[in-house]
């Protein structure tokens, strides 16, 4: 069991409409554009001491419009280009499934498909995250409710420079501390 004083605080973000602009079903790296500011968010997170999470439906791969090697492909990338710049991410977790999928093979209701809690729950565990210190960035009310279930502060991300944003939300994590 780890100790409570060794959990580290976990800041998790969405992928689709938080760190890449959402252009509906992205699955491959000619569709895939940073929002502005998305590296620079996540470098705020490291120096505030958070380590960094990303949480993805992937609902493309259940409705056949790529695979789950596409989406592995696209995260390399994804870090890639923001380890260019500095921002590093720490793990990521995506759910392929939908309950309505063409892909019978991934058609069923799953603890990981947000507003579920399993890749959150997943990353805490693996990570020995502190729920209670850790925030969420998501574009959806599905990711605000995934983070209200876990315990975790939810910031739903509209649009702007997502820097801007993650350091107001810094900052009212430090203020609710």
């Amino acid at each position: 069991m780890t100790d409570p004083k060794d959990l580290r605080a976990g800041a998790f973000f969405d992928r689709d409409g938080v760190i890449n602009v959402d252009h509906g079903y992205v699955g491959d790296a000619s569709r895939f554009e940073l929002t502005e500011g998305a590296a620079q968010a996540i470098r705020l997170c490291r120096e505030a001491g958070y380590l960094v999470f990303v949480v993805t439906n992937q609902a493309g791969v259940a409705h056949g419009r790529f695979e789950e090697e596409d989406v592995e492909a696209l995260h390399d990338h994804m870090r890639a280009q923001l380890a260019a710049k500095g921002a590093v991410i720490d793990d990521i977790r995506y759910c392929p499934h939908h309950p309505h999928a063409k892909r019978e093979r991934y058609r069923k209701d799953c603890a990981w498909r947000k507003p579920g809690t399993g890749m959150i729950l997943d990353i805490a565990r693996c990570w020995h995250v502190d729920l209670a210190r850790s925030f969420l960035v998501g574009d959806k009310a599905s990711d605000m409710d995934a983070a209200r279930a876990v315990g975790v502060h939810g910031f739903r991300y509209e649009n702007g420079p997502l820097d801007q944003f993650v350091a107001d939300a810094i900052s009212r994590m430090r203020e609710a501390a």
